[in-house]
C-alpha cells in the first residue's frame, strides 16, 4: 500500500482496501506464487497490523450500543485467525499442513471482513458517523499502521493468542 500520510482516507475504504489486499496475498499463496516466502511474510504482517489497528483504535472508537455486538464477535473472529498465524508463522510453507491452514485462514479472513466487517458493520458506521469523522479515523488508523509494519508485527502474534483483545484495553 502506498503512503497516504498528506491524504486523509475514510476509514472505511482504508480497511476495506486492506481487506483486499490481504485477500491477494492469500490468493497468491495458495497459487504456490515464485516468491511465496516474501508473499507470505507481507500477509503475515500486514494481518497482524490490520487486527491491531482494529482492535487498539477503530474498534474502540467505533463502539456503541448499534455496534457492540459485531465488535465482540471480531475481536473473538481476530482471536482465531491469530491462532492459525501464529502456527504458519512456525511452519515451513511447502508442506501440506502449511497449505491446509492458510485455507482455514483464508476462509476466516474473507467470512470476518466480507460478511461481517464490510456487509454488516461498515452499512452501520457509514449511517451513524459523517465523513470528517471518518476522514480522520482514516488518516489514525493509516499513520498506526505504517508505524507497525516497519516492526515486523506477525512476530508478536503468538504472543496474542491466549485472549480475545479487550475493546477498551
Amino acid at each position: 500500500m502506498a503512503k497516504r500520510s498528506t491524504q486523509l482516507l475514510n476509514a472505511l475504504d482504508l480497511l476495506t482496501e486492506q481487506h483486499n489486499e490481504i485477500d491477494e496475498l492469500l490468493e497468491q499463496l495458495k497459487a504456490d506464487g515464485d516468491d511465496s516466502q516474501a508473499a507470505f511474510v507481507e500477509l503475515a504482517d500486514k494481518l497482524a497490523a490490520h487486527t491491531i489497528i482494529e482492535e487498539k483504535l477503530f474498534y474502540p472508537r467505533v463502539m456503541s450500543d448499534q455496534t457492540s455486538d459485531l465488535l465482540h464477535q471480531s475481536v473473538e473472529e481476530h482471536l482465531a485467525m491469530k491462532r492459525v498465524l501464529a502456527d504458519l508463522v512456525t511452519m515451513e510453507l511447502d508442506t501440506d499442513q502449511f497449505k491446509a491452514k492458510l485455507l482455514v485462514l483464508a476462509e476466516e479472513v474473507s467470512h470476518h471482513a466480507h460478511e461481517v466487517e464490510e456487509a454488516k458493520l461498515f452499512p452501520l458506521l457509514r449511517m451513524s458517523m459523517d465523513p470528517d469523522e471518518l476522514a480522520g479515523l482514516g488518516n489514525d488508523l493509516l499513520v498506526m499502521f505504517e508505524d507497525l509494519i516497519a516492526s515486523e508485527p506477525r512476530l508478536e502474534v503468538p504472543k496474542e493468542t491466549a485472549e480475545a483483545a479487550p475493546l477498551f484495553g
